[in-house]
């Protein structure tokens, strides 16, 4: 039976005053329907309204005030019905649903899951999520709001949708998980918002959504509900890609700095520009330097702010999607930088998020990171751990990235990097190791194989830290590939001693074949190499201009031969004169000169060479596949060796770092008959001098340096040859 005069759920006044100032930290327990002897209490609250209406199937119930800009109506009913507000400011009537009538967005489960730090799909829970939900009054569609800020006294979201004043969408605090949570009915994609957090110190401070799958624009920080429609046309790619082991495929990897690599393009003008290129030069892969949000666009996308937002300088989220799909369709790989290492110091993002060190490492001497003037998070939380293990599984799933090159792997794995004594904290056990690092690591890379077979996690590890590419299972970080820095160094050293002394430094040249099965390896010519004065690739070759050149197209014939797989940063294959300006972009220009349309001939042809020969990729990672043929040239400048496929195809491949041409140079070999020259970098089409072997030798039954067969040669000055056996 209803009372006949039914009175409301009782609130005191301190309550009250909570809720008009937006501080409590569970606003549900007083807002909305509230069951209450028989009848519903609801309190909405509408500071200023000169009217509150509460509208039913069955009628219109007007509110009074309460206070401070708290209304109530008693419902004369015993289960709670659906109904909406209508809302009478002077002239101005507006109607809208209560965000204080709904359940939360997360489950049980979810909530276990995120204090676990084992929520693989956190993007779907966290941040803003679009939702649809049922009613007696009509489909109600909004926007879920979830933010993890544990040591934050209440939380409100602010934005668009409230004029940025947030008291009237404060958020509930879901228990121990740290988890704030509100649904705000008629929220839909484009509206800007943040997080407005009350620290324990009391003061408020907004921060952008950690989680958010979309920003504004730099410099503006916002962060913003986002929809995607795009509608995937890559399932035959993915299908392959799930039945694939890049690993042992070749792989050949183009970098691109998306806003310089011709700037200006979006991501959907690089979706035609873009993949025409790279298909047109035979690379197998793109890796675009970081994508994710970041406020300062010299930084190149490695001073991340929105981990889960695609940046905005270059359009919405499905133009990426956009891109990604184009590449899949034209048959090209897609590599990400990802950037765990480190977040930067800006107030309006992931610092001191709730008010104390959250993301990242309490502890000063871990925290921060001495070089970049960043945070390094606090790898050994778990939800912390969650957000960036769930992070790569993002990028892998929602954007169908094909793999993912960590950057900084060095800086998580020691404890002293960059540090001097005192400026460190051993582990427990009292070495430099970051045991809590290495831990997110293998989870990282065991979650982004075990769900996406056919993907490849990659590491920037500078250091001989074992096990880098070992199996989790075995003790090791798990990834697929490891970048070869000391190949890298090595090599680019050797290369700026003039021609006339290398014979000094062979070892230089020869010394990678010691470790290159230490690892699974990727040899890099990347962004690093061409920037901060270190010039571009062609300057680092001594001699005139033709020395140069001829060097140049010697070193990538060099490296696209080595074991391993091979990487180019974007300007590199055209022989650009200049380093990169993230400023200026390529210099395309200089295709108008035939000695830069040389190079780039050369990379095309060696894309063509190393897909159609398996030697020179299906064993890399074999050593019984690599065998030199001569590796104690040093008087001749020149190293020789061969590369043998799964099916005993042999390619032997001579570089000769000597600027003068070597006549009648003996190559040894271990078969006889007829091997055909398949590339030579001094051919004229590429700018050379055309100092060849007329398409092809013949081993002569001539024992040399250890192989029973051997042929004469004419070896071009700072030119490679590959050479094929026909037998």
């Amino acid at each position: 039976m209803i009372p006949s005069s039914p009175s409301p759920l009782p609130v005191d006044a301190a309550q009250l005053a909570a809720i008009a100032a937006g501080r409590h930290h569970a606003p549900h327990s007083v807002l909305g329907p509230h069951v209450h002897n028989g009848t519903v209490t609801v309190r909405v609250l509408r500071p200023l309204a000169d009217e509150v209406v509460v509208v039913t199937a069955d009628g219109e119930h007007p509110a009074e005030h309460e206070q401070d800009g708290v209304w109530r109506v008693v419902l004369p009913v015993d289960e709670v019905p659906d109904y909406r507000l209508r809302v009478r400011y002077g002239d101005e009537v507006t109607r809208s649903d209560d965000p204080y009538r709904f359940l939360p967005t997360l489950g049980e489960l979810d909530l276990h899951l995120v204090q676990e730090g084992r929520h693989e799909t956190l993007w779907t829970v966290l941040g803003a999520n679009l939702r649809t939900f049922p009613s007696v009054l009509g489909e109600v569609h909004g926007t879920a709001f979830a933010v993890w800020a544990p040591n934050a006294r209440a939380v409100r979201v602010v934005g668009d949708h409230n004029h940025w004043q947030g008291a009237a969408h404060a958020m509930r605090s879901l228990g121990g998980s740290g988890v704030w949570e509100l649904f705000v009915p008629g929220v839909g994609a484009g509206t800007r918002y943040k997080f407005e957090i009350l620290a324990q110190d009391g003061s408020w401070r907004q921060k952008a959504d950690p989680m958010a799958k979309s920003a504004e624009v730099p410099p503006a920080t916002a962060s913003v509900v986002v929809a995607s429609e795009h509608v995937w046309q890559d399932d035959a790619w993915m299908a392959r890609r799930a039945q694939s082991d890049p690993h042992t495929g070749p792989m050949s990897v183009y970098e691109v700095h998306v806003g310089s690599w011709r700037p200006g393009l979006g991501y959907r003008q690089l979706a035609e520009q873009l993949t025409a290129y790279v298909v047109e030069q035979g690379f197998t892969h793109v890796e675009l330097m970081p994508i994710a949000e970041h406020p300062y666009g010299p930084s190149w996308g490695y001073q991340v702010t929105g981990y889960y937002a695609p940046s905005s300088r270059f359009g919405h989220p499905d133009d990426l999607r956009f891109l990604i799909d184009s590449l899949h369709a034209a048959g090209v790989g897609v590599i990400l930088d990802w950037v765990p290492a480190h977040f930067p110091k800006d107030e309006w993002a992931l610092a001191r998020f709730d008010g104390t060190p959250l993301y990242e490492d309490p502890d000063p001497l871990r925290g921060e990171h001495p070089d970049w003037g960043t945070y390094v998070f606090n790898f050994g939380r778990a939800e912390v751990r969650n957000f960036l293990v769930a992070n790569a599984t993002y990028w892998l799933e929602e954007f169908h990235v094909d793999g993912l090159r960590v950057d900084a792997v060095a800086s998580m794995l020691y404890l002293d990097y960059s540090r001097k004594p005192g400026q460190w904290r051993p582990n427990v056990q009292g070495g430099r190791e970051h045991l809590e690092a290495i831990t997110f690591l293998q989870e990282a890379n065991a979650t982004a194989y075990r769900r996406n077979p056919g993907i490849v996690m990659i590491a920037e590890e500078s250091t001989s830290w074992p096990g880098v590419t070992a199996p989790t299972s075995a003790g090791g970080l798990g990834f697929g590939l490891k970048w070869n820095m000391g190949w890298m160094n090595d090599t680019l050293r050797y290369l700026a001693t003039d021609p006339i002394h290398r014979r000094y430094h062979h070892h230089e040249v020869t010394f990678s074949m010691v470790y290159a099965y230490s690892e699974q390896f990727m040899l890099p010519l990347s962004h690093d190499e061409v920037v901060h004065g270190k010039g571009s690739l062609l300057r680092k070759m001594p001699g005139g201009e033709w020395q140069q050149f001829a060097g140049l197209r010697g070193l990538l014939a060099y490296q696209w031969a080595h074991p391993g797989k091979q990487l180019l940063f974007m300007g590199c294959e055209i022989g650009q004169g200049t380093e990169w300006d993230d400023g200026s972009g390529v210099e395309w220009y200089l295709l108008d000169h035939a000695p830069h349309r040389g190079v780039q001939s050369l990379v095309r042809d060696l894309n063509s060479v190393y897909r159609a020969e398996g030697a020179l990729w299906e064993r890399d990672f074999d050593p019984a596949a690599f065998t030199w043929l001569d590796s104690d040239a040093a008087d001749a400048n020149i190293i020789a060796f061969l590369r043998r496929g799964t099916d005993g195809q042999d390619v032997a491949v001579v570089v000769n770092f000597a600027d003068t041409v070597h006549e009648g140079w003996r190559l040894p070999l271990p078969t006889a008959g007829t091997w055909t020259e398949i590339l030579n970098t001094d051919a004229s089409a590429y700018g050379g001098s055309g100092v060849g072997n007329l398409g092809g030798v013949t081993a002569e039954d001539q024992p040399w340096k250890g192989q029973r067969f051997s042929v004469p040669l004419r070896v071009p000055p700072l030119g490679a040859i590959y050479l094929r056996h026909e037998g």
